[in-house]
């Protein structure tokens, strides 16, 4: 496997292989917020979490890693994220599927979080790209990504049919292995200033 499964750890949040054991303590976080209202997010409802968590974990036959993502210092499970499309021969993977608990937004876990798999993917994998992909609507999503450096590559237009039934235009960002220092400069300058409060 390129990308080895284990730990991030980080002061903030740690990151753990998901397991099905996860599903009870992610159900908490994911009730925290009702993120699966959101129609242009990729998020379980309760009822869908089994599955999702199953599917997650068997990624791991493709190469892909999925995470729960814990608070460091409680161990409180708060949100997923994962490693997806893995590309091994070209190097490169998709960073997506994050969704935390409503308590824990605009604090330092997705910064961290994004900053451990992104240290991961290009310090001990040696990947030359990441790419995260979000709705064209999705404006939070949007925002965070270009928070932590990434540039925007283009939109797939009708890329993917919703739940719904609608057409998803998809926004492709990534960060190039020559970004990874100035990006990851920025990053750990956002930790210190949650550091300092």
């Amino acid at each position: 496997m390129w990308i080895q499964p284990g730990p991030l750890q980080g002061q903030h949040v740690s990151l753990e292989p998901l397991t099905e054991q996860h599903i009870e303590p992610l159900s908490a976080a994911l009730r925290d917020g009702e993120s699966w209202k959101l129609w242009y997010a990729f998020v379980p409802t309760p009822d869908e979490l089994v599955l999702y968590v199953q599917q997650a974990v068997q990624g791991a036959e493709r190469g892909e890693q999925a995470f729960v993502v814990k608070l460091a210092d409680t161990g409180q499970v708060v949100g997923t994220t994962r490693f997806y499309q893995v590309d091994a021969a070209n190097k490169r993977a998709l960073i997506g599927y994050t969704w935390y608990a409503e308590s824990v937004r605009r604090t330092a876990v997705n910064t961290e979080t994004k900053y451990l798999m992104l240290r991961h993917l290009f310090e001990q994998c040696g990947a030359i790209a990441a790419e995260f992909r979000t709705h064209f609507f999705n404006q939070t999503s949007r925002n965070a990504i270009e928070r932590l450096g990434a540039r925007q590559d283009g939109i797939l237009r009708n890329h993917m049919i919703m739940k719904d039934g609608s057409y998803r235009d998809t926004v492709v960002y990534s960060i190039i292995a020559s970004e990874w220092p100035a990006v990851r400069t920025n990053l750990l300058f956002k930790l210190s200033q949650h550091h300092a409060r």
